[in-house]
């Protein structure tokens, strides 16, 4: 029977392993999903930070409207909105605490007062005002204080150092962390979420990493609802994911910490900071920006002085990478088009030599075998000058996949200008073999060619330029009035006011060149740029800036 129950054991002992292991393979093979799931959510929550703004705003104007019926009602109430105003707006919540200390003070209340001063104790702390923090802090006789006011105090004292300590590396200065730390653990039940937060932090500086991951853990399954407490339990499982070289979940928890913040309309956050840095190590540009420009915003907004320090140096290098990558690519986007002038200009340079050259085999058809060299000449040429474009084009390929896609496009176009000028070659030279001349004249009056390429050409730059802003159009129509917005035509891409604009988009703001390019008079760009400036919706003098300056690249 024992022998049984060893066997049982061991064959349960099995079992347990084989279903960890296997749940171990499916979150790990869920885990790319869920990681690419919750960036795409905090990138739209970034975009939505004003909704929740609002929210919050319109709960402390409740507050704010709500009326007190004695000192003790109003203390409370005030106490209510500095909650919400802590970590949303430090300046605002400092007004609300100096209000309640005078209550505190006007009420004779000791007990008030103490939780008065160490509030603002502890939003000096967050704005940077070390000296006045420390002197609230020093102010307060702990011994009168009950366990739930000392258990406050030790907390602020740990976050006054952490504070101090963020921007200044001062080794006194994080013992005090956790010294004041093992005094708040005493206070507090064990019971109690702050507890479990604060071990978990105790576990993180004392290297016992496996047990603050499975604290923290706990901490987020068992929470009922996305709050702040949910917000620094996924915060502090980053850093111990980033402590373990674990890149992924370290990633995974900081999204998430960042997520909540956001939803909550929390700006004094570090989540950002973090997801800035993975991301510029990682070499994703625009991401880093994007998190970092957030994180900059919510500091200022907020007025946390030393996450604001903190975050400014780095800020200064992602966006310096960012201004850099956003420069490459508009000088790209311009050589682009000046390869496209250059082509256009060879073509039709080609056209009108062969056109000339085709008029002598009427006069004289003597000169009809000199004029077919001197055109298998320029083909040579013409191959020549493809092979020394293709030769530029697997240069370029190797930048990025998008370089290669427009400059093969553009390859395209030109390998069929040649095929339609040497059929147009064979066709007038079979009509000058055949004593056709009426209508070899008739073929060569006809402007029918260069007119149905200009076309093509022009359909050409409206497809290049639409993949690279797609929102062109509606952006444009956006600076405009609502009566004068652009209607298209069906089938049509751009049209001629919005291919001018399309081009000052580009930086080509020279009316010269524009005209050149679109074989416009000079005075019907001038034309229709004036007029088109007189329907803007706002400033005309700066319309043309803001058209510069709107659509974003598309995403390959």
């Amino acid at each position: 029977m024992a022998l049984e129950t060893i066997q049982s054991a061991e064959v349960i002992s099995v079992m347990k392993f084989k279903l960890i292991f296997l749940f171990f393979l499916i979150s790990n093979f869920l885990y790319s999903q869920s990681s690419n799931e919750l960036l795409k959510t905090l990138t739209k929550e970034i975009s939505q930070k004003k909704m929740y703004s609002d929210k919050k705003e319109a709960a402390i104007e409740d507050l704010k409207r709500k009326k007190s019926q004695n000192p003790n009602q109003e203390y409370i109430n005030n106490e209510n909105i500095y909650r919400l105003y802590k970590q949303y707006q430090i300046d605002s919540a400092v007004h609300y605490v100096k209000k309640n200390m005078a209550i505190s003070e006007q009420l004779n209340n000791p007990k008030m007062i103490a939780e008065s001063s160490l509030q603002l104790a502890h939003l000096y702390s967050t704005l940077g005002k070390f000296k006045e923090s420390e002197n609230l802090l020093k102010s307060i006789n702990i011994k009168s204080l009950d366990n739930d006011t000392k258990a406050n105090y030790y907390d602020t004292y740990s976050k006054f150092y952490e504070h101090y300590t963020t921007n200044i590396n001062d080794v006194n200065g994080i013992k005090k962390i956790e010294l004041y730390r093992d005094s708040l653990l005493m206070m507090l039940p064990k019971s109690s979420i702050q507890y479990k937060i604060n071990l978990s932090q105790k576990y993180i500086h004392e290297g016992k990493l496996d047990n603050a991951e499975k604290l923290l853990h706990t901490l987020i399954n068992e929470a009922k609802k996305k709050n702040l407490d949910y917000a620094m339990s996924a915060y502090l499982l980053g850093d111990v994911y980033k402590l373990k070289n674990n890149n992924e979940d370290e990633l995974k928890y900081y999204l998430i910490s960042a997520i909540t913040d956001t939803q909550n309309a929390i700006k004094d956050n570090a989540s950002y900071q973090n997801l800035a840095m993975i991301f510029y190590h990682n070499g994703d540009i625009d991401k880093a920006y994007l998190f970092t420009k957030s994180a900059i915003e919510d500091a200022i907004f907020c007025n946390v002085k030393f996450r604001t320090l903190n975050i400014s140096e780095m800020y200064s290098i992602i966006n310096k990478a960012y201004v850099d990558k956003e420069t490459k690519s508009k000088s790209q986007l311009e050589l682009y088009l000046i390869f496209i002038s250059l082509l256009s200009a060879i073509l039709a340079g080609l056209i009108i030599y062969i056109y000339r050259q085709m008029k002598k085999v009427t006069r004289i058809k003597e000169q009809l075998s000199k004029t077919t060299e001197q055109l298998e000449l320029s083909n040579s040429e013409i191959t020549k000058t493809n092979e020394k474009l293709q030769l530029l084009n697997h240069q370029l390929s190797e930048s990025n996949l998008i370089k290669e896609e427009y400059i093969a496009y553009f390859f395209d176009t030109c390998s069929s200008y040649i095929s339609k000028l040497e059929d147009y070659r064979k066709n007038l030279n079979k009509k000058a073999k055949d004593n056709q001349l009426d209508e070899l004249f008739k073929t060569l009056r006809s402007n029918t060619l260069i007119e149905n390429e200009l076309e093509e050409l022009y359909r050409n730059f409206d497809q290049i330029f639409l993949n690279l802003y797609p929102s062109f159009v509606t952006d444009f129509n956006s600076l405009l009035i609502p009566e004068e917005k652009i209607i298209l035509k069906k089938g049509e891409l751009l049209n001629t006011e919005l291919r001018i604009f399309a081009l000052i988009r580009l930086g080509i703001t020279d009316s010269v060149k524009i005209a050149a390019f679109l074989r416009y008079s000079l005075s019907t760009i001038y034309n229709y740029r004036t007029k088109t400036r007189n329907k803007a919706a706002e400033s005309r003098d700066l319309f043309e800036n803001k058209v510069a300056n709107i659509g974003e690249i598309a995403s390959k």
